[in-house]
């Protein structure tokens, strides 16, 4: 017997409050997220039969899903970091394709900002002193000063300057100027980014992404399911995933990140080329990880993602590709596993819903193609989704 795959859309997306929600928990923000996501789509939640989620619960995602009322026949707690996110709507679109599920739920949030604010919890400087990584926590291997050694690496390759890295927070922050929903919308230079506290050579602050509060919600469904939907259709026309490293001795060039591989995989899914892609949200916990998936992505050649970040570029307003159009994690929100954000963002860019901060084209219409592309860990996994309206 054959089965009819069938094609798979973005039928509601919705952030929860974010920045700083001192008085939620993580599960509330889940749910407004989840309760948002389904009024986007003007759908009952009794038509989801798939639920993913990761990062909260000892039985994530059975604890949530319970606290959401859902029990799913499909579910997933793929847990590779920030790409997350972009990974499991990989895993969701195929078993709604193959007929496993017809709506599936892809839900997190997070009080980040707000346990490490109240004693809840501290900063986590390294992952653990456990299995591979007991080896590197002792010398200082925290978690920023693994991405800020893999930017020093390209600075000694490529000749990239701390002033092109210092162009991504510049450009990112003018872009969440143009959102109310960010966390910080003043104007910042490449002065008084260079000028700030250094936190892990080259990175100064803010290098360095925000910690906020925040979830976010995605709702992925069948096309029979999308006639119904009272949103305008986004298709997942393409996906890729890829795992790297754990261990930084185990990571075979600095300079390449995991997305060469899932951007490559997602762009021939999709059968589009990466100069077809209209605006690209991309995982930015810190500047060098904007230019180097830029580059990994295919959107310059490898050693050029300094000079390709230069010039507004990277603008909403005037960038020849407009990327991190919310601001990002540098300047937006960051309560964690930020992949999610990326795909909210691109989804109503798209729909042409994205207020001040939307993108056009130069005829005005609506941009048709965008990639969102996560990053989890240190580099260690991407998940990349094309998105086409």
């Amino acid at each position: 017997m054959t089965r009819v795959r069938r094609n798979v859309a973005v039928a509601g997306v919705a952030l929860s409050d974010c920045g700083r929600v001192p008085d939620a928990t993580p599960y509330a923000l889940h749910a407004q997220a989840a309760r948002r996501a389904l009024a986007d789509a003007g759908l009952d939640r009794s038509l989801v039969d798939g639920f993913a989620s990761a990062g909260l619960g000892t039985l994530a995602p059975v604890e949530v899903a319970e606290y959401l009322g859902l029990r799913p026949t499909w579910v997933d707690s793929t847990s590779v970091g920030g790409s997350t996110w972009e990974v499991m709507a990989a895993h969701a679109a195929d078993a709604i394709a193959a007929g496993h599920a017809r709506a599936v739920l892809l839900v997190y949030g997070s009080t980040a900002r707000s346990d490490i604010k109240s004693g809840r919890r501290t900063g986590e400087l390294s992952f653990g002193q456990h299995g591979p990584l007991q080896f590197e926590a002792p010398y200082g291997h925290t978690l920023i000063a693994k991405y800020a050694m893999a930017a020093r690496r390209h600075m000694i390759e490529y000749g990239t300057t701390i002033e092109q890295l210092a162009e991504v927070a510049v450009q990112a922050r003018a872009n969440a100027a143009l959102n109310p929903e960010a966390m910080f919308r003043a104007p910042v230079t490449v002065d008084e980014v260079l000028a700030g506290p250094l936190i892990a050579d080259p990175f100064t602050k803010l290098h360095c992404c925000v910690r906020s509060d925040g979830g976010a919600a995605v709702l992925l469904a069948a096309e029979d399911v999308v006639r119904d939907c009272r949103t305008t259709p986004v298709w997942v026309l393409g996906t890729g995933e890829h795992v790297s490293h754990t261990a930084m001795s185990e990571w075979p060039d600095f300079t390449v990140s995991p997305a060469a591989v899932s951007g490559r995989l997602a762009f021939e899914r999709a059968g589009v080329r990466p100069a077809e892609i209209e605006l690209a949200e991309i995982y930015d916990a810190f500047t060098y990880m904007t230019l180097v998936t830029l580059e990994d992505l295919g959107f310059c050649a490898k050693g050029e993602g300094g000079a390709f970040v230069e010039k507004g570029r990277l603008l909403v307003r005037g960038g020849e590709l407009p990327v991190n159009t919310d601001g990002g994690g540098l300047s937006a929100q960051h309560p964690g596993m930020r992949g999610l954000f990326l795909l909210v963002e691109a989804v109503r860019q798209l729909r042409g819903e994205a207020g001040a901060r939307q993108v056009r084209r130069a005829d005005g219409q609506l941009p048709a193609l965008a990639v969102a592309s996560g990053t989890g860990g240190w580099f260690c996994s991407s998940g990349t989704v094309v998105l086409g309206r």
